[in-house]
């Protein structure tokens, strides 16, 4: 599967940011009220997005050579990722109150963020790695 590696990561890259766009954009219209966000085939879009973006970076875990979680990069994504998708379920919650929604929709956008700084870097610090270390 090594020979597939570049066209898995470009995907799994592209699926991220689909997947983050979507989110964003769903978390906007969710904020102001809208309907669609909550429509099946947004749901369900949403949802299809993020089981091909699992599957993806499984492959990409078979395909990483020695211990995958050795420098802690992975780690730090992977515990990151449980949190934007605790936010992210705060934000689109139709429950919550509009200034927890808020703040859950900002703070999962920054968490995104950083996701992808630790991604790009390879540091479990991301872009601050530069101005730390």
């Amino acid at each position: 599967m090594l020979e597939y590696f570049l066209q898995i990561k470009h995907t799994h890259v592209g699926l991220a940011l689909l997947s983050g766009c979507l989110f964003a954009l769903r978390g906007a219209g969710a904020l102001r009220g809208q309907a669609w966000p909550y429509h099946d085939a947004v749901r369900f879009t949403s949802y299809g997005i993020d089981i091909a973006l699992l599957t993806v970076a499984m492959m990409l875990l078979t395909i990483l050579p020695g211990e995958a979680f050795a420098n802690g990069w992975l780690t730090a994504k992977l515990t990151l990722l449980v949190v934007y998708i605790v936010l992210g379920i705060q934000a689109l919650r139709r429950t919550r109150s509009p200034k927890v929604r808020v703040l859950a929709y900002a703070s999962a956008i920054l968490v995104f963020g950083m996701m992808y700084s630790i991604a790009r870097a390879h540091q479990p610090l991301g872009w601050f790695a530069q101005w730390l270390g």
